[in-house]
């Protein structure tokens, strides 16, 4: 038999103002990914990441959480974080062990202050993002309204929809770095190559709309993660990061580090 070809290693944490539908994004990422058979919901507090009795009666996640999902090339370990600003201290507490981060914006309400100050903390963490507009299905804002509020938090946010004209998706590119810009005068096209470099270097931020509560938009999030993600880079010796301590249900003491 052929030798299974190994997955690259990608740690990916969720972080929301909350009711952006933070925990429903991450339901709908294990379950169109095949890690999941049912699809949790928050309201039906049977959520697959919201475990804690607490957090199933309040209808928000408290405490980040784990899971594992693969794509074709990635074996991801999603980290859901606490979208409540009273718990944004467990959400910031796992910035330092994320290869990339998923910025959930809600489609109806627009950037947050508390999504404003999710991602300076991303900024000062050089965290490369991901964004998902979520609830479209329910918003009465359009794309380009909503990607103009993205856009005054800083350059780099490009719209990756499959909807997007590629001359514009292109030109939109070009703008965010030089070796862009000549590589598409050059070609008149930019590599995927090129876009995972911008988007490690925090030059590009790919935006994807959708409704997780409908898997609208979920597939082609996971596609983009599959595309325009890569490797971290690691050392050649064993090193690891400790960013949490928990206790399990009979009392023992968990340490959750990274491997770096």
């Amino acid at each position: 038999m052929p030798e299974q070809q190994k997955k690259t290693p990608c740690g990916i944490g969720v972080l929301a103002h909350v009711d952006a539908g933070k925990t429903t994004i991450s339901e709908a990422m294990l379950y169109e990914a095949g890690a999941r058979r049912t699809l949790g919901r928050v309201d039906h507090q049977d959520a697959f990441l919201d475990t804690h009795a607490l957090e199933r009666a309040r209808g928000i996640t408290i405490f980040s959480k784990q899971a594992l999902l693969e794509t074709e090339h990635r074996a991801v370990t999603l980290v859901d974080t606490p979208g409540h600003v009273d718990f944004s201290a467990e959400a910031e507490r796992t910035l330092s062990v994320l290869d990339y981060a998923l910025l959930v914006v809600s489609g109806s309400e627009g950037i947050q202050p508390h999504t404003e100050t999710l991602f300076k903390l991303l900024c000062r963490y050089s965290v490369p993002t991901f964004v998902f507009i979520n609830k479209m299905d329910i918003s009465h804002l359009s794309r380009q309204e909503l990607m103009g509020g993205l856009k005054k938090m800083g350059d780099g946010f490009i719209d990756f929809s499959a909807g997007v004209p590629k001359e514009e998706f292109y030109d939109g590119l070009a703008m965010c770095s030089e070796d862009m810009m000549e590589q598409y005068l050059d070609t008149g096209t930019v590599s995927a190559a090129a876009i995972r470099q911008s988007i490690r270097q925090r030059q590009v931020f790919p935006c994807f709309f959708g409704s997780a509560l409908k898997l609208e938009g979920i597939k082609e999030l996971l596609a983009g993660l599959e595309e325009y993600t890569a490797e971290p880079p690691r050392g050649d010796e064993f090193g690891a990061r400790v960013f949490k301590i928990s206790d399990d249900p009979q009392g023992a003491r968990l340490t959750h580090m990274k491997i770096t």
